[in-house]
């Protein structure tokens, strides 16, 4: 797989470029600008982007625009953005409309190498990935008639995982459970949600985002 770093901090960016080619991931370009970024990949046609959401010149949100405008541009480039705080509005603008082959993560995620080299490789192949904490925020927005109250422990475990980006496939993987008890999990949590249960894992990822958000 090719990937492209967006990164001005020279320490961060060497870092992850080192971990995702002892991933076996090609590095085909390294970037300080989100006009770098665009150039690389207009020319390169990565596989996976991966993009500090604050670039130069006013470190505001030209790393997200750059990532809207792959996505606009270039559909079939993966983007992960990276960021220091939870900016849950950033984050949602980022998958507004579609939940396949983007990600958005805190920065400290990255140094649970296994975790992050995952995320990078779902979202290149067209998944998702969103980080614990802001799917943790959207959780705690109670709504009046809260339907997640109708959720047992174990389901909202699997909502939870769900809204990372994770597959039904991963969710098993992380909770020791068959596969095929996950996807009735999956099956009744749609249900008690009134949520359409068809479609991939990303698009399903998309509908969680959307319900938790409102």
């Amino acid at each position: 797989m090719r990937a492209v770093i967006a990164e001005d901090s020279v320490l961060l960016r060497e870092g992850v470029a080192g971990l995702l080619r002892a991933a076996d991931f090609d590095v085909v370009g390294c970037c300080e600008t989100a006009d770098e970024l665009l150039l690389k990949v207009g020319s390169d046609a990565p596989d996976v982007a991966i993009v500090d959401i604050r670039l130069p010149p006013t470190h505001q949100d030209e790393g997200l625009r750059a990532a809207l405008e792959i996505r606009a541009r270039h559909p079939s480039v993966g983007v992960l953005v990276l960021s220091q705080y939870v900016e849950l509005g950033l984050a949602l603008k980022l998958f507004a409309g579609t939940g396949e082959g983007v990600g958005y993560l805190l920065k400290d995620r990255i140094s649970d190498v296994p975790e992050f080299i995952s995320a990078v490789r779902r979202i290149a192949e067209g998944g998702s990935a969103i980080d614990p904490i802001i799917v943790s925020t959207l959780v705690a927005k109670r709504r009046n008639d809260d339907p997640l109250s109708a959720l047992t422990p174990r389901e909202h475990e699997v909502l939870v995982l769900m809204a990372e980006g994770r597959s039904n496939q991963g969710i098993a993987d992380r909770l020791v459970i068959t596969l095929r008890a996950v996807e009735k999990y999956v099956s009744r949590i749609f249900g008690k949600l009134g949520l359409p249960s068809a479609g991939s894992d990303s698009r399903r990822v998309l509908a969680v985002l959307l319900y938790l958000r409102t």
